[in-house]
This record gives C-alpha cells, sequence and structure tokens, in this order.
C-alpha cells in the first residue's frame, strides 16, 4: 500500500518544533481520552434509533467518521508536518500531455463508462438557495439540465448506455430527486446516491456537536468529496456498476462546465493500464488556490493549500514551481477501487474546516478530497489537458463569461466562439453589488460582447444597457454614492471610467 504524506514526527525541541517527549506523552493520553469520550458519545446516537437497518446504516456512516476522527488526533498529537524539502515538481512520466495522446472515436470503450456528477454543494455563495446544480447558467438551462443533454447527445450518438450518477449531500438530495424527474424520457439512465453525514465536531470539547441523530441539518456536514470511495462501496452502487460492465468512471465537480467525456482520455486510460488519471491544466494568477500534483518521495501525490505549512504558502502559490493544477476531472477505475477498499485502507488527507456555528460556537469538520487518492492507484498519472476542460462557476463573474458570447452551446457542450482572437479567457471582477445571482442580473440588460475583452473590473453600483461592447482593458468604479448607468450600444475599448452616471429611461 501507497504510503501516506511522510509526516514526520517532531520530536527535537527547537523553536519550530515544541514536541518534548513528555509532551508527546500528555498528548497522546489526551489523544486515547478524546477517542473514548467520542466513541462513547457516537454510541449513544446510535442507541437513540430504534430501527435496526437504519442504525445499521448510521452506526456505518459513524465507524468512517470516527476512523477519520482517530487519525486527525494521531496527527495532532505527533505534531506531524509535511517535509517541505521532499516536494519536488512532477517529472515528464508523471504528466502526459494531451496533445500527445492518440485521437480515438472507439465507442466500444464507452460501454465501460459511468459519468459521475460531485452535486454536494449548495449555491448560496452566489446568493441561491438550494443545489448550486439548479442554478440557471445559460439559455435557462441549469448545470444538471447541460449535463444531461451532453450524456443524452453521447448515448444517442455512439448508440451506447453511459449511466449518469450524481453523488448528493444530505443538503442536496431530496431537491436534487426532485428535479431529475423531468429527465425521465430523456435517453440516460440517472442514480443519485448520498455522500455521508458527519457529525460537526466543538472544537474546545472535541465532542460532537449533535445530541440526538435527527439534532438541525447545520450540526451535520458533509466531510468533502474524498468520502465518494467509501460512498460509493457502501451504497451498494460500486458493485452494481461492475455487475452491469462498467469499469471506468468519469468523476468531475457538477459546476465545471468544461468536464466533458473525452474519448482520447477513455482510450488513454484504457492503453496505459492506468488505474487513475488526473486531469490538470496550466496554472495562471488565477488558480494559485488550487491543488496541485507534486513528486513526494518517488511518488505522485495531491497537494492542496490547506496541508501547506504557512512559512511555504507563497512558494506554493507560485507558478514556476508548481506550474499545473488539478481540475478534479478525475478517471477511475472501478475494480481498482474496491481493491483499494477491501485489501489496503483509504489513508486520505486530512483537511481541518475551521467554522464557527451561528449561536457562536466554533467547529471544526474533517474532510477529505477526492484527488488525493491517487497516490493508491497503479500507473496514477496527470494529463495536463487544455484550459477549455476546466471551466468552472464558482462566482457571478465566472458565470459572466459563460453567458456571454464568449462561448456558444453545442449538445448541452459551450464551446469557444471562433471569432476570439487570443487563446486565454478575460479577467473579469465584478464587485460585491453583483455578488448575487439575482443582483447580477438584474444590473445586465444583456450580457455585454466581450470577444476582445482581456480584462474587466466594475466596483459599486453600475448597471450595463444593451449590446455594449467591452474590448482590451475596462475598470468601471462608482465610489459609494455614486451610480455609474452604462448606456446601450456603448462601446468601451480601453478605458476607466468613474464618478457618475445616470441615463434615466422617460
Amino acid at each position: 500500500m501507497a504510503a501516506s504524506f511522510g509526516l514526520k514526527a517532531t520530536s527535537s525541541p527547537d523553536r519550530n518544533h515544541p514536541h518534548t517527549l513528555s509532551t508527546l506523552d500528555f498528548q497522546g493520553a489526551s489523544s486515547a481520552a478524546a477517542a473514548k469520550a467520542m466513541k462513547s458519545e457516537l454510541s449513544k446516537l446510535a442507541s437513540l434509533i430504534k430501527d435496526e437497518s437504519e442504525r445499521k446504516f448510521f452506526s456505518q456512516e459513524m465507524d468512517g467518521f470516527y476512523l477519520l476522527f482517530t487519525r486527525f488526533l494521531d496527527e495532532k498529537a505527533k505534531g506531524t508536518k509535511l517535509n517541505w524539502d521532499k516536494i519536488q515538481s512532477p517529472s515528464p512520466e508523471q504528466i502526459v500531455l494531451y496533445k500527445d495522446l492518440a485521437q480515438s472515436q472507439s465507442s466500444a470503450e464507452l460501454n465501460k463508462l459511468a459519468v459521475l456528477k460531485l452535486n454536494g454543494g449548495l449555491g448560496t455563495t452566489m446568493g441561491c438557495v438550494g443545489p448550486k446544480s439548479a442554478i440557471e447558467v445559460r439559455d435557462g438551462m441549469t448545470f444538471l439540465d447541460l449535463s444531461v443533454r451532453q450524456i443524452e447527445y453521447l448515448n444517442k450518438k455512439h448508440d451506447v448506455n453511459v449511466p449518469f450518477i450524481l453523488m448528493n449531500s444530505f443538503n442536496t438530495d431530496e431537491e436534487t430527486r426532485r428535479i431529475v424527474q423531468k429527465y425521465a424520457t430523456h435517453n440516460v439512465g440517472i442514480t443519485t446516491f448520498n455522500q455521508s453525514r458527519h457529525p460537526r465536531i466543538n472544537k474546545e470539547s472535541l465532542l460532537p456537536v449533535p445530541r440526538s441523530p435527527g439534532s438541525s441539518i447545520e450540526q451535520w456536514y458533509p466531510p468533502g468529496h474524498g468520502d465518494l470511495y467509501e460512498s460509493l462501496y457502501n451504497s451498494g452502487l460500486l458493485d452494481k456498476l461492475l455487475a452491469e460492465g462498467k469499469e471506468y468512471l468519469f468523476v468531475s465537480n457538477v459546476d465545471n462546465l468544461g468536464a466533458t467525456v473525452d474519448l482520447a482520455i477513455l482510450h488513454h486510460m484504457i492503453e496505459s493500464d492506468a488505474e487513475f488519471l488526473m486531469e490538470v491544466t496550466d496554472k495562471t494568477k488565477a488558480d494559485i488556490k488550487g491543488g496541485t500534483l507534486v513528486d513526494y518521495n518517488g511518488n505522485i501525490r495531491l497537494l492542496e493549500i490547506a496541508q501547506v505549512p504557512k512559512e511555504h504558502v507563497e512558494d506554493f502559490k507560485s507558478i514556476k514551481k508548481f506550474k499545473i493544477f488539478n481540475t478534479n476531472n478525475l478517471w477511475i477505475n472501478l475494480k481498482a477501487v474496491k481493491r483499494v477498499l477491501e485489501e489496503e485502507s483509504m489513508d486520505l488527507e486530512i483537511i481541518v474546516n475551521n467554522k464557527t456555528m451561528e449561536n457562536g460556537d466554533r467547529v471544526i469538520q474533517l474532510e477529505t478530497a477526492v484527488g488525493a487518492a491517487i497516490k493508491h492507484f497503479r500507473n496514477a498519472h496527470g494529463v495536463n489537458v487544455p484550459r477549455s476542460r476546466f471551466l468552472p462557476v464558482k462566482s457571478t463573474s465566472d458565470l459572466f463569461l459563460v453567458t456571454s458570447n464568449l462561448y456558444s452551446l453545442v449538445h448541452g457542450e459551450l464551446v469557444v466562439n471562433p471569432m476570439r482572437m487570443f487563446n486565454t479567457v478575460p479577467l473579469v471582477k465584478l464587485g460585491d453589488h453583483f455578488k448575487k445571482v439575482s443582483h447580477f442580473l438584474a444590473r445586465f440588460k444583456t450580457i455585454p460582447h466581450i470577444l476582445e475583452l482581456d480584462h474587466l473590473t466594475v466596483t459599486g453600483d453600475v448597471t450595463f444597457g444593451s449590446n455594449v461592447e467591452l474590448r482590451g482593458t475596462v475598470i468601471i468604479v462608482a465610489n459609494h454614492g455614486e451610480r455609474i448607468d452604462i448606456p446601450s450600444g456603448a462601446l468601451l475599448e480601453n478605458k476607466v471610467v468613474t464618478g457618475n452616471l445616470r441615463i434615466l429611461d422617460h
């Protein structure tokens, strides 16, 4: 089994490593006590469930959580730290260039494929209620509509039956299952399953926040998409897919509009006998926080910013040392997942997420990333893909791009307008007045034409008329108390607009 990141226990009592042996003994004793107390609380929670099958399922989830919790305590007690000196840029063998892949149109290989979208997130950061996948992104179609359209077209074009799977969280499950009913007549089989539900941990007491299995929703959390493997296995879906002859799973974030099934990558996976492929793409200034593939002791690893020691964060963000980042488009061998889960154990790096609840209580969430499993699979490597395969919509600035004339929609897939002269996507920064989708929509009569735009920054109370065209670098700043209305039909090229500009309808 592949080792985890070579986290080194610190023993020397210098300033950076304050753990002396007596401290370690104390930490060890504290950890043992915390583990015992947690186990007792989880047993109490389970005992409150009367239905046997429900209790069994709940206990299974809590076992997964407890394993994560004890690993967290162990790492905390040992003061484990990443050995930064051992981290190298990946070797050429560890990253294959997409342009070097043999192009393939083999429909037969598609018969072995299933497609999974990570659908656990809410649209709250964009001011929407419900699953993020239900936000309209283009021509009245949501993320889900576009994904279903893509798979439906793939199945029809190649005369295959690629199933479409959604991994929901307890936050998105009910609403998603209601939404997918509308696709009943479409040529695509849709399956949903839930990732685990873990209890938030009180930061002071290190005990679970919920006092009963039915405690309010804000006392629980979905433990990151690294939970995919266990949940796929526990739900019975892994065995079902294998029984149906499906051997490969293409996984991506539901909000990445560039993550479409690619026959060349699937063919490469089969030909190279790789059990795991991660699509990476070249880093730009906008991607400095994205996880990256590194060589650690000669093995390939995913390194997330949350794992990086504070003193090396700037180094991590550097485009020179780490030239690529993880798109979270992953190709995974299902037989290998079963083997790793049954014969080894999936030891994914823990990401500690500190949160403050509405009542002011400080809590921690222990999460894992789906890409971190790359270290457990044979012949695993990265594929450096074109930027067009990474088109996430995390904010209204992203929404501005995907709803513009920069793209057109072809069978549910966003295609870059051939009239765009440059290879790059414009850098767009819309201010807080545009943060919520409803506010964003209210501020544009129509989305401006941006085929020749390089950079757009808008802050303050700004609105746009219809058929506005933006070129080059455009900066529009309405200071506090001011308002700027960009008139319909305006052309702004390499302009800075400030002050007041009111256009009143009469």
